[in-house]
């Protein structure tokens, strides 16, 4: 890494040469820093805004899980029937999931041996469980914290290999030379009034930023998640995928969501009016008979994502329309409580179903109230809401239908290199994952990304940076724009907005282009984040100097809300209906159940989408989507003497 000078717009301006930069301390990002040094790159350094930001630090689950390979008892599984149940998640390329699965075992053992507590037996088998979407028993968890173990563990392999991290630096521009990606301008938020920016003049920028988190209000993913996608989209790099996430039902006191045991422990789902007064039962009535409505709540534990294909008769995901239905047409709160059981379950379990029965009765759970039940099967779950300040044992969990997961994302090659040549997009930012996918592989999916990107940049992009003055004469205008625009919100006191601004982001988002869709409703989206996007630098003003980081992360966030809307808005003029985790409203569907609102009536999706792939890019500052058929599975020649030949010769990393 060298430190160099140049000046713009009048600054002396401070440059950073590297071979590669991070950006992101999540645990993709400290696994790209890893791999690189392993494979001999060196000359490499880390950016973040915050070293404890991020969600792989700050979010999980009841049991959050990490999916790979089978590597325990005598269930049979292969790369290849992995790579296909991941291919069959719809719009996903064969490649990827060919790599996902290839490269499961030896990501997941490297976590191991840095300290990651998976379980296993006496005799060394990693033991797993069937996840959602899992055919087999492939996952596993170290507990609810899985990802921060994860992220801790590979921090301390940072710092033992002394790699550089760049500490309080928020990227506010991908450089580029109109065809490749050649660095970062950067705000330096620790000298906001003195030293403002930082230049990276890197070879190769390896984007572990997250997913597009500041996009939707209600959410789970932690207040520290913002994301960068808008920016990467800026400089030109192409979205796969924008309109598939997750939603599901979280806690909003503390942003978590509530799958697992939370659910299979069967609390009460009451709501209340705006004072919590006036509590009642309100799915009592929306199910047939009780044994219906206990199950459907059970369910939600491992089939936590909403998903259309599961409302009818009675599904799971009839309990995420009713829970939305209560607060957003009805004006009520509503909760989970965990102290009282449904006002329905007999008191020796017999109204429940089979399945629900089971478990609870192989658990030794057939007892007791939800949270007595909690405490027995699962006493971490009530542990972790204490640590935040909530006690379950006294008070009940205010909870909505929230935005958790991007399975959509920047798009990559099997190497995750973006069309963008030299940018790379690991972890969620990268859009990998199709419709539906199994749960938890998207943490293997950023340890896979960020292997492949070292491997690639290591075989071929292992080169020196050009000089300061090379690189200021490639990207300097561009830079200098970002820095005038940046300086005038600086200077700009009077009428402040921006807090206003980003609550007005994620509400719009969250009303209108979340889990409830329509095609009014996604493009009235697009149209309000366009104007906002293109007026912002001329309207946006900050309290504080504290704020500009926020107002120039709402600038992001309005260049993705934009562009994602725009590709939700053409998924549903080209046909698409309902699938995923997500509802398209649509007149001449049919309601779930009589009575509730017209927006809920739907067609369910024929799967004929599932073979293709919607990208999305900006050009001349507008959204523009194209369709493409799903890179297949590769059918390789794996005949051991040629394949050894083809490593030998260095031809495999290409």
């Amino acid at each position: 890494m060298k430190f160099d000078t140049i000046t713009l717009n009048g600054q002396d301006v401070s440059v950073v040469s590297v071979n590669t930069a991070i950006v992101g301390t999540g645990a993709a990002g400290y696994n790209a820093a890893d791999r690189l040094y392993d494979n001999g790159v060196t000359d490499i350094c880390i950016i973040t805004e915050g070293v404890n930001m991020g969600t792989s630090r700050n979010t999980g689950s009841d049991k959050q899980t990490y999916y790979k390979l089978t590597l325990s008892g005598d269930g049979a599984d292969s790369v290849a029937a992995m790579a296909q149940n991941l291919f069959e998640g719809g719009a996903m390329d064969g490649d990827l999931a060919l790599c996902e699965a290839a490269l499961s075992s030896q990501c997941f053992y490297k976590l191991a041996d840095a300290g990651v507590p998976f379980p296993h037996n006496r005799y060394g088998e990693f033991v797993g469980y069937k996840t959602d979407h899992d055919p087999r028993a492939r996952a596993t968890s170290a507990g609810p914290l899985t990802s921060k173990f994860m992220t801790e563990k590979l921090q301390a392999r940072i710092a033992a290999k002394g790699i550089d991290v760049l500490d309080g630096y928020q990227v506010i521009r991908v450089l580029t030379d109109g065809e490749v990606c050649r660095g970062l301008l950067c705000l330096n938020k620790n000298d906001l009034s003195g030293a403002r920016y930082l230049l990276i003049n890197a070879v190769n920028v390896v984007y572990a930023t997250g997913g597009p988190a500041g996009l939707y209000a209600l959410s789970v993913y932690p207040e520290s998640q913002s994301g960068a996608s808008g920016l990467a989209f800026e400089a030109g790099a192409a979205g796969k995928n924008l309109t598939e996430w997750q939603y599901g039902i979280a806690s909003t006191k503390f942003r978590w969501n509530l799958s697992g045991t939370y659910q299979q422990v069967l609390p009460r789902y009451i709501s209340t009016d705006a004072d919590g007064n006036d509590p009642r039962e309100f799915m009592d009535d929306c199910f047939p008979d009780s044994t219906s409505l206990l199950d459907a709540i059970f369910l939600k534990g491992y089939q936590w994502p909403f998903d259309p294909r599961k409302i009818e008769n009675c599904g799971s995901s009839l309990v995420d329309l009713l829970v939305h239905n209560e607060i957003h047409n009805n004006g009520r709160r509503v909760f989970l409580d965990f102290l009282h059981n449904p006002s329905c379950l007999k008191e020796d379990f017999s109204n429940l179903g089979g399945e629900s029965y089971e478990y609870l009765k192989n658990s030794n759970a057939l007892f007791g109230t939800p949270i007595e039940r909690l405490e027995h099967m699962n006493a971490a779950a009530i542990k972790l809401y204490a640590d935040h300040g909530i006690d379950l044992k006294s008070e009940m969990l205010e909870i909505a239908v929230c935005a958790q997961h991007n399975n959509g994302g920047l798009a990559g090659n099997c190497w995750w290199e973006s069309n963008l040549p030299h940018l790379f997009p690991v972890g969620e930012v990268n859009g990998s994952h199709g419709v539906y996918r199994p749960g938890g592989s998207a943490l293997n999916s950023g340890q896979v990304g960020s292997t492949r990107a070292a491997q690639f940049i290591a075989a071929n992009y292992a080169g020196t940076p050009v000089s300061a003055e090379e690189f200021g004469a490639a990207v300097g205008a561009q830079a200098a724009e970002r820095m005038a625009q940046t300086d005038a919100v600086f200077a700009r006191r009077e009428t402040p907005n921006t807090l206003a601004a980003r609550k007005e982001i994620g509400t719009r988002m969250s009303k209108d282009a979340a889990f409830i869709r329509s095609a009014e409703s996604v493009a009235s989206v697009a149209a309000a984040a366009k104007a906002d996007m293109e007026s912002f630098f001329d309207t946006a003003s900050i309290a504080s100097d504290y704020e500009l980081p926020i107002a120039l992360g709402n600038y992001d966030l309005l260049v993705a809300q934009y562009v994602y809307a725009s590709a939700m808005a053409d998924y549903i003029a080209d046909g698409g209906r309902s699938r995923g985790s997500y509802l398209v409203s649509a007149p001449e569907g049919k309601l779930p159940r009589e009575g509730m609102s017209e927006m809920f009536r739907f067609v369910a999706d024929d799967g004929t989408r599932a073979a293709k792939v919607q990208e999305t890019c900006m050009k001349d500052g507008k959204a523009v989507c194209t369709w493409r058929a799903v890179r297949p599975i590769p059918q390789e020649d794996n005949w051991f003497e040629n394949v050894w030949n083809a490593y030998l010769k260095g031809e495999i990393v290409k």
